[in-house]
């Protein structure tokens, strides 16, 4: 999508190129950007890529065993029946790819909420949740991020949501629907499902209050791409909540999901420099806690 603020960024151990490739050939509108090596990080030579599937960009790195993909964060993928008149026979055949090796989280079935839905974790560990979506309803792109509050935050999504909302731009509420009063476990009232736009992307959200032996972590972090240092600085301020989780543009805010706040010059420097000018990048940022442009463009023009 054009002007794409928020990347989800996935961490990968050793397998980020070899996942892009698997993606992009299995959703239409996909390709592999680009990809740089970032050498001497605390994870060695860290292999970096952008890609996009459905038009919708992501990032992966390699960059060691250190975090686990789980459900916290999935992807909705959307098939809309108005848009695509093989909607149906389309998620099928992508559930049968990404159930290869992987997980049935739910399994694809009718559901209330949807004639056909499935939630897979495919091979990689990462989670997709596949969806035949009403023609009738509001209009949504092909991908959405979902967060599920569980655990220690399990009750929160609604607070999260009004947080987020307050924080970002071209914010609004989507649809809301709340767990009723016999459903258990899950607390009445609580998010059942919810939907909402920040820098005019969707995002999903719900309470979970099943046994998750799971919550967020930095496997997959949101990278905020910011205009200038004040934006950079603004969002940093409102965000972190972990002193101990700042490094190298990284945060966590107070649920625990991981953002990066990064200038869109760092990603173009990244992307575009030789590769003296990259590592010259890497080695300053990787000093930083908060991102500091005017070092990088000093570091970067030698």
């Amino acid at each position: 999508m054009e002007n794409q603020i928020i990347i989800p960024h996935l961490w990968f151990d050793t397998e980020a190129a070899e996942a892009a490739e698997f993606y992009t050939s299995l959703f239409p509108h996909s390709k592999i950007i680009d990809q740089v090596t970032l050498h001497d990080t605390p994870s060695g030579d860290a292999q970096q890529l952008s890609f996009e599937l459905y038009g919708y960009r992501f990032m992966a790195i390699n960059a060691g065993p250190y975090f686990t993909f789980n459900p916290s964060i999935s992807f909705f993928i959307n098939f809309d029946p108005s848009k695509d008149g093989a909607a149906e026979q389309n998620l099928e055949k992508t559930w049968n790819t990404l159930i290869e090796d992987g997980t049935a989280l739910m399994p694809l079935d009718e559901y209330p909420f949807s004639k056909k839905y499935g939630w897979v974790e495919d091979k990689y560990g990462i989670s997709w949740q596949l969806i035949l979506t009403d023609p009738d309803g509001d209009d949504r792109p092909e991908i959405i991020p979902a967060l599920m509050f569980v655990g220690d935050n399990l009750g929160k999504c609604g607070e999260a949501i009004e947080f987020y909302l307050s924080i970002f731009n071209d914010a609004r509420m989507g649809e809301l629907a709340r767990y009723p009063e016999n459903l258990p476990p899950h607390l009445p009232g609580s998010v059942m499902y919810s939907d909402f736009v920040i820098e005019d992307q969707w995002f999903s959200a719900m309470d979970s209050a099943g046994p998750h032996e799971f919550n967020f972590n930095e496997a997959i972090s949101l990278m905020v791409l910011c205009e200038d240092q004040q934006t950079v600085d603004d969002y940093w301020e409102k965000l972190s909540a972990d002193p101990e989780a700042e490094q190298c543009g990284w945060l966590k805010d107070k649920y625990g999901v991981s953002w990066q706040i990064i200038p869109k010059e760092m990603d173009e420097m990244i992307s575009n420099g030789t590769p003296e000018q990259v590592q010259k990048v890497t080695q300053a940022f990787l000093e930083m806690k908060k991102i500091d442009l005017e070092t990088l463009k000093q570091a970067y023009k030698g």
